[in-house]
């Protein structure tokens, strides 16, 4: 465990993540009986749930964040419920709109799945790093964070929409009768929360540079971090040429949301630890 100033409260940050985790995970279960009734009411129950459990993730997040004076993503445990919570926050979001609402009730599964990764033991560590500019360190890790975020409500969205082509495939009442978005809006969510998440990704890469400045003895160019961002960005920029330019199929382009973003969920820890630079 990091060591952070004792808190005075008998509840810790971590033990409101983990409420966060119990109340997504109520979610989840609860996005499966939405699921079995074909998703025909503007359900507002798993809204509820969602809220309740960002709330709690919010004041883990403001605790850490209090306790170390910055932004609280300096390590696996930290980055991985910020970008549980940039998820979550843009479902809630999106969901003040009915009929993208069940955002929430696709996105629960990956929220609960990302929330209990980041409670496993050992990743809420924390040891030496390089003395880069603080403030650059943290809107370059908040904005990349967010980029993570963005891609994966894309991957939820482009779910969304492989449900709803084979519910139509088969010819299924639910494609009929539920309220989930057409599949032509669906396309556009995906595509605009790619784009969003491309933008901030840019962003945060672009404070490299910045975090460098006046330390001539650094060299990032071979760090295994660098290079796999820098394969994401390209991967996810491909994604949007093929889609813009070459009118890749809405089905390529939602298994390409999906299968890259699966990519980043499965190679994101290991990367953290082969970095010198972002060893956590």
């Amino acid at each position: 465990m990091p060591d952070y100033p004792e808190d005075v409260n008998w509840l810790t940050d971590r033990h409101y993540f983990l409420l966060a985790v119990i109340v997504y995970g109520l979610s989840a279960v609860y996005s499966l009986f939405l699921w079995r009734k074909g998703f025909r009411l503007h359900d507002r129950a798993n809204y509820l749930l969602l809220l309740i459990g960002f709330g709690l993730q919010m004041k883990a997040m403001m605790m850490r964040g209090l306790n170390l004076h910055q932004c609280p993503v300096n390590n696996l445990y930290e980055a991985i419920a910020f970008v549980d919570a940039s998820i979550v926050g843009t479902c809630l979001v999106l969901g003040l709109w009915p009929r993208l609402r069940y955002l929430g009730a696709f996105a629960a599964p990956v929220v609960l799945a990302i929330g209990v990764f980041a409670l496993m033991p050992g990743l809420d560590t924390h040891s030496a790093k390089p003395q880069f500019n603080l403030d650059f360190v943290s809107l370059h890790a908040a904005l990349t964070l967010l980029s993570y975020g963005a891609f994966g409500l894309s991957s939820v969205a482009a779910v969304m929409y492989l449900t709803q082509e084979h519910d139509l495939k088969f010819h299924k009442l639910r494609a009929v009768f539920s309220m989930i978005p057409p599949m032509d809006r669906l396309e556009k969510i995906i595509s605009r929360m790619l784009w969003a998440g491309f933008i901030l990704l840019t962003a945060g890469l672009a404070f490299i540079p910045l975090l460098l400045k006046g330390r001539p003895e650094s060299h990032l160019g071979n760090d295994p971090k660098v290079i796999w961002s820098g394969l994401v960005w390209v991967v996810y920029l491909s994604l949007l040429v093929m889609h813009g330019r070459f009118n890749q199929s809405g089905r390529r382009f939602a298994w390409g949301a999906v299968g890259t973003f699966a990519f980043v969920l499965l190679t994101f820890w290991g990367v953290n630890l082969l970095s010198p630079a972002h060893r956590f």
